[in-house]
């Protein structure tokens, strides 16, 4: 596992120092994290959060994928379908994200969303297998705009995917792996690229 730095910084900083080491550790050519954080936080307006909860959100979304970076895993960028083993070794990074983001003094709710945005709405997500209302609304909108972002981006084993066709993955998904209402006000946000 890899280790961070000792020193103590304030989370805000740790979390936008963090995203970029962690896109360059995914494979992300563009800013990945940047982008959620951007996407999850024009969904947190329309959910009418308040400051501090979408400060927590935009803290969540840069450090997401924190526990992949922590497990230091060859296969998370190589250009290759993944194993059996490898798959089920992969869904412990958010539990692993959960307890880095502990270890660096965010905040629980920071450290609940990292732990579960692989949630998904009929129960069949990780790692806690949650379902409908037991996500919380912040959880919901992170899967999203991860999704979303993730699809539209480069990675070592695949091309991105034009924003309608990413667009229209969310639709056919909601109600299965996505927040039907998070999808909807998704849709609705103006100037997605």
């Amino acid at each position: 596992m890899r280790n961070f730095p000792a020193k103590k910084i304030n989370s805000d900083e740790f979390a936008s120092e963090i995203a970029g080491r962690i896109d360059e550790f995914e494979g992300y050519v563009n800013p990945h994290a940047v982008r959620i954080a951007s996407f999850a936080d024009a969904l947190a307006k329309q959910f009418n959060l308040g400051s501090l909860d979408r400060r927590f959100l935009r803290q969540a979304a840069l450090v997401h994928d924190i526990g992949e970076f922590a497990m230091n895993r060859e296969y998370i960028n190589s250009n290759r379908i993944l194993s059996e083993e490898e798959c089920f070794d992969m869904r412990r990074h958010t539990v692993i994200g959960e307890q880095e983001a502990a270890k660096r003094g965010l905040s629980r709710a920071v450290q609940l969303m990292v732990r579960w945005h692989h949630e998904w709405w009929n129960g069949f997500g990780y790692p806690d297998a949650l379902r409908r209302k037991q996500i919380p609304l912040s959880a919901a909108i992170l899967r999203v705009a991860d999704t979303y972002s993730a699809l539209t981006d480069n990675r070592p084993f695949r091309q991105s995917v034009s924003a309608k066709d990413a667009r229209q993955y969310l639709t056919e998904w909601a109600g299965i792996e996505f927040n039907p209402q998070v999808v909807k006000a998704f849709l609705s946000l103006e100037g997605l690229e």
